[in-house]
C-alpha cells in the first residue's frame, strides 16, 4: 500500500471520529468545535454530516442527528405554522420570526443577526431523513419524525418562492437556484415517501421554476433570471437532491462550467468569492467527485480524493477550505484578522470526504 493509500484509510477512521467528537449528547452535530461562529450545528451541515454516518453504516449517530433535528423542528412549530399562513395570505414574513437554520448545542437560543432564513437546510434534511429511513428500515424513527417532516414539507411549500439566504449565508434578497434545486430534492423525496400530492405538486411547481427561469446558454446558474455564473453547489441538481439525472445534458454543461470556471486544484464556491481570500473548499471538491463517481467516471472522482487527502493535516484534520489559488488574496488577512485562522477541523468537510469514499468503495 503507497503512502497516500494509507493515508486515505487512516483519514476515513480519522474523519469518522472526528464527527462522532463533534456530536453532542442531543444529537446535533457542531460545525466546528474550536471556530468562534461555528459552534453551532446547522440544519444543512448536520444532514449532509449524518447522510455520511448512514453510509458509513454508523446508524446510531445519524439517528440520533435526526431526532435532535426533529425535535427542534417541533419545538419552533408555531414560527412555523405563522409562516405558513402569512405565506397563503400572500402576506409578508417576519425573518425573525422563521425556522431558524442554526441553534447553539450547549445554550438556549438567544435572537442575534445571523441569516437564519435559510430554507435549503430544510430541504436537505427532508432528503437526508427520508434517505436514512431507507436505508436503515426504522419503522420507529419514522414514526417518531414523521410529524416533524409532514410540518416542515408544509413549510417548505408554502415558502419556496421568497427570497431567502443561499447555502453561504448570502444573497438574502434574491432566489437562488441552488436553494430551488435543494428544495426539490426534499419535497419530491417526502412527497415518494409520503404520496403527498401537495408536495409532489410543490416539486413540480420548483422544477418547472427552475427549467423556465434558472437555465442560462444549456447549464444552471446562480440566480433565477440573472447572469450566466455558475456557483459550485450547483452540482447538487443530480447528487443528492435528483432534479436531473447525471446525464442530462444541463446536468453535464453544468457540471463542465463548474470544473471549467471554478476548479484549478479543488473547487471554489464562486467566481467572485473573496470569504477568507476565496480558497478552494474542501466539501465542494468532494461533492464534485461524488457527482463523477455517480456517472461512472471513476479516474475523476478518485482524482478528487486523492487531492483532498493531500489537504490534511499532520493531525488528519481537513479545513473549511485551503488558501491555495486564492480570488482575492489581499482579502485572506482581514478575515484572519476578523475571526482567525480558517475553520478547522470542519465537521462538513470530513462528512463529504466520506460521502466521497464510500461512493468510491461502495460498503
Amino acid at each position: 500500500m503507497d503512502n497516500l493509500s494509507q493515508k486515505t484509510k487512516k483519514l476515513v477512521a480519522h474523519s469518522i471520529d472526528v464527527i462522532k467528537r463533534g456530536q453532542s449528547p442531543d444529537g446535533g452535530y457542531v460545525a466546528c468545535p474550536n471556530f468562534g461562529q461555528y459552534t453551532f450545528c446547522w440544519y444543512r451541515d448536520g444532514s449532509f454530516t449524518a447522510h455520511a454516518m448512514s453510509v458509513m453504516g454508523e446508524t446510531a449517530s445519524a439517528t440520533q442527528f435526526h431526532d435532535w433535528a426533529a425535535r427542534t423542528a417541533l419545538a419552533n412549530a408555531h414560527f412555523a405554522r405563522e409562516c405558513i399562513s402569512r405565506a397563503n395570505r400572500g402576506e409578508p414574513i417576519d425573518t425573525k420570526r422563521i425556522l431558524r437554520t442554526r441553534y447553539p448545542l450547549t445554550e438556549p437560543h438567544a435572537d442575534d443577526d445571523w441569516p437564519n432564513f435559510q430554507l435549503d437546510g430544510f430541504g436537505t434534511w427532508l432528503w437526508a431523513a427520508i434517505d436514512h429511513l431507507r436505508r436503515s428500515k426504522d419503522a420507529q424513527a419514522a414514526a417518531r419524525w414523521r410529524p416533524a417532516l409532514d410540518l416542515v414539507a408544509e413549510y417548505l411549500a408554502a415558502l419556496w418562492r421568497l427570497p431567502n439566504h443561499d447555502c453561504w449565508e448570502e444573497n438574502g434578497d434574491r432566489v437562488n437556484i441552488t436553494t430551488l434545486v435543494a428544495l426539490y430534492g426534499g419535497l419530491n423525496a417526502y412527497a415518494l415517501h409520503t404520496n403527498s400530492a401537495f408536495a409532489s405538486a410543490a416539486a413540480h411547481n420548483i422544477r418547472t421554476e427552475i427549467l423556465a427561469r434558472g437555465v442560462c446558454n444549456g447549464h444552471l446558474r446562480k440566480f433565477v433570471d440573472e447572469g450566466c455564473e455558475v456557483d459550485a453547489a450547483l452540482i447538487g441538481a443530480a447528487v443528492p437532491y435528483a432534479l436531473f439525472d447525471v446525464q442530462n445534458p444541463i446536468m453535464s454543461a453544468t457540471a463542465e462550467k463548474i470544473e471549467r470556471d471554478l476548479r484549478r486544484g479543488g473547487v471554489h464556491r464562486y467566481a467572485t468569492d473573496s470569504y477568507y481570500g476565496g480558497g478552494e473548499w474542501i466539501l465542494l471538491t468532494a461533492w464534485l467527485g461524488w457527482h463523477y463517481a455517480a456517472a461512472g467516471n471513476t479516474p475523476a472522482a478518485q482524482n478528487c480524493l486523492d487531492w483532498i487527502v493531500n489537504q490534511a493535516d499532520d493531525n488528519l484534520e481537513l479545513p473549511e477550505q485551503v488558501a491555495q489559488n486564492l480570488i482575492v488574496p489581499e482579502k485572506l488577512p482581514e478575515w484572519q484578522a476578523r475571526w482567525g485562522e480558517v475553520a478547522k477541523p470542519l465537521l462538513w468537510s470530513h462528512a463529504q470526504f466520506l460521502i466521497l469514499w464510500q461512493a468510491l468503495n461502495k460498503m
